[in-house]
Order: C-alpha cells, then structure tokens, then sequence
C-alpha cells in the first residue's frame, strides 16, 4: 500500500487499485489477517467455544467494510477492478 501511496483507510477512497503482492492472493489480506488474529487469540486463550464469533465477525467486516470498499472499487477502476475480481478470491 505505502509503494503505491494509497491509503489502507476502510472509507477512504483508494488512489490505487494494488493488485501486487499479497493482493494478488487475496483482495483483503488486512481483513484476512484480522481474522487469523482473532482465532489465534481464540485458540492461545484456549475457548474453543469462541470459534462461533468468527463467521460472525466474517460476516460483520463484509457487511460494514468490504461491500463499501468493493463498490467504491468497481466505480472507480470498472474494468480493472472486474479483472481482479475474476481472478483473486475475496479471502484466500
């Protein structure tokens, strides 16, 4: 993100759309990596009853981030971003 000067900033509007690197495994690798965090947590705490919050949490971050961050995406950058969408996965 800092090599192509766009900002990492859930609502802000991007400068770039960054298809290198991690993002070309994964459209959100931030997201992902928050969500590898929390079931770290969950297993070091040892609550694997906890589990239950991450599809919630999935659920929670597309709902109120990444639909957002898409749509402002696809309006930008039209093609390019249907490209990207056609070949990196949402998570992995």
């Amino acid at each position: 993100m800092r090599k192509w000067r766009t900002t990492f900033i859930p609502h802000k509007e991007a400068a770039h759309l960054v298809q290198s690197g991690i993002f070309r495994r994964s459209r959100n690798p931030i997201y992902l990596g928050d969500v590898l965090v929390l079931i770290g947590f969950i297993l070091k705490l040892d609550a694997p009853d906890a589990l239950v919050l991450v599809p919630i949490f999935l659920w929670w971050i597309e709902r109120h981030f990444i639909l957002a961050e898409e749509d402002r995406l696809r309006r930008k950058y039209r093609a390019d971003f249907a490209r990207y969408c056609a070949k990196t996965r949402r998570w992995l």
